[in-house]
C-alpha cells in the first residue's frame, strides 16, 4: 500500500527534538500563486526568512499519492510546477488515487500541519466569504480548517477581493480568534487596513505563544488567526486595488469563474494595474509573515505542551 503522510528528515528531526518548524503551503509557490520566476523567488526568500530565525521551514503537498510535510529540494521543483490545487476536502481522494502533483491550499495546509504536530503555519492571505455569497454560498474552506485545528496561522489578513466584513464575522462565528500583530486594523491582503477594528493587539511572539497555550488548556479546540499587516513600502494604492477588482470580478462573473480560481485572475489583473508592484507585494507580505510565524513557533518552542495543556 502507498504510503499516506511522509514527513521529510529534517522537520521529523526537528518534531521530536522540540525545535521551532513552520508549515509553509505550496500554492502560492507554484504557478497557480505567482508567475515564474517570482514563485521560486518567494520560496527562497520566504525559505531564509524561516531559517534565520532558527525554525525549519516544512513545505507541504502531495506526490505520487502520498502528503508530503517537509519536502526536499526535488520534492519542492515538481511543487512548483504543480497544476492541480488542493483544498483540505481533497486530499484523501488525491492520495487515494495516486496523484502525480498536487499543491495545498490553505485548508490543506492546517490539516497537514494538524496531523503532523506543526503548530504555526505561515501563508499569505487567507480566504474567507466571497461578495455576493449570500446568493452563491461562496465561503472558503480555509475558514472551518481554522476553526477545526488548533494551529497559529499567520497571514496579512485576507485577501482583498472577499467580503472583508462577512469573513471578518464568519471568523467570529467559528470561533477563531483574530490577533493583531501590532495593528488594531484588520489588514486585507494589500491593504494595510481592511476597515474592520481588532480588539485584540499582541506585540510579541510571546504574547501570541501565552493565548495559544491558555486556549489550549481551557479546551479551546480551534486556532488563532495573527493578522499581519503588508509591510507599510509594499502596500499598494486602495484605490487601484478596488477599480482592479471590481474590473476582474465583472469579468469572472461573465466568464462563470469563482471560489478559488477567483485568486488567479484577481492577480493577474493587479500585475497589470500596477505594472508587477502587486508581485513584489506578494514577495514582501509573504516574507513577513514567514518571519512573524518563525518568530511564534520558537516562542512556542520554548514553553511546550505539558500533559493535557494544563500547565501554562
Amino acid at each position: 500500500m502507498t504510503e499516506i503522510l511522509r514527513v521529510g528528515p529534517e522537520t521529523a528531526d526537528a518534531l521530536a527534538s522540540g525545535r521551532p518548524v513552520v508549515a509553509l503551503e505550496s500554492t502560492i509557490f507554484s504557478r497557480l500563486g505567482l508567475p515564474e520566476p517570482a514563485n521560486r523567488e518567494c520560496f527562497r526568500r520566504v525559505q531564509a526568512a524561516v531559517r534565520a530565525i532558527g525554525a525549519v521551514p516544512a513545505l507541504c503537498g502531495v506526490l505520487d499519492g502520498t502528503a508530503v510535510v517537509g519536502a526536499n529540494f526535488a520534492q519542492a521543483e515538481r511543487l512548483f510546477s504543480g497544476s492541480v490545487k488542493l483544498g483540505a476536502r481533497d486530499l484523501g481522494p488525491a492520495v487515494g488515487a495516486g496523484l502525480d502533483v498536487g499543491v495545498t491550499t490553505v485548508s490543506a495546509t492546517v490539516t497537514l500541519a494538524a496531523a503532523t504536530g506543526i503548530e504555526v503555519f505561515a501563508t499569505g492571505g487567507i480566504g474567507g466569504v466571497h461578495r455576493g455569497a449570500d446568493r452563491t454560498g461562496d465561503v472558503s474552506a480555509d475558514l472551518d480548517a481554522l476553526a477545526r485545528h488548533r494551529v497559529v496561522v499567520v497571514s496579512s489578513g485576507v485577501k482583498a477581493f472577499l467580503d472583508v466584513p462577512l469573513t471578518f464575522e464568519r471568523l467570529e462565528t467559528l470561533g477563531v480568534a483574530v490577533l493583531g500583530w501590532r495593528t488594531d486594523r484588520f489588514p486585507a491582503f494589500y491593504l494595510r487596513d481592511g476597515g474592520r477594528e481588532l480588539t485584540r493587539v499582541v506585540e510579541s511572539a510571546g504574547d501570541v505563544a501565552a493565548a495559544f497555550r491558555a486556549a489550549g488548556a481551557l479546551g479551546h479546540p480551534s486556532g488563532l488567526l495573527v493578522a499581519n499587516p503588508i509591510p507599510a513600502p509594499a502596500e499598494l494604492d486602495a484605490a487601484l486595488v478596488a477599480e482592479a477588482v471590481e474590473h476582474t470580478e465583472a469579468a469572472a462573473r461573465l466568464d462563470g469563474v469563482s471560489g478559488g480560481d477567483v485568486t488567479p485572475a484577481v492577480l493577474t489583473a493587479l500585475v497589470e494595474a500596477t505594472a508587477g508592484a502587486a508581485v513584489e507585494a506578494n514577495l514582501a507580505l509573504a516574507e513577513s509573515n514567514a518571519t512573524v510565524a518563525a518568530e511564534i513557533a520558537t516562542a512556542l518552542a520554548e514553553h511546550p505542551v505539558v500533559g493535557q495543556e494544563a500547565e501554562l
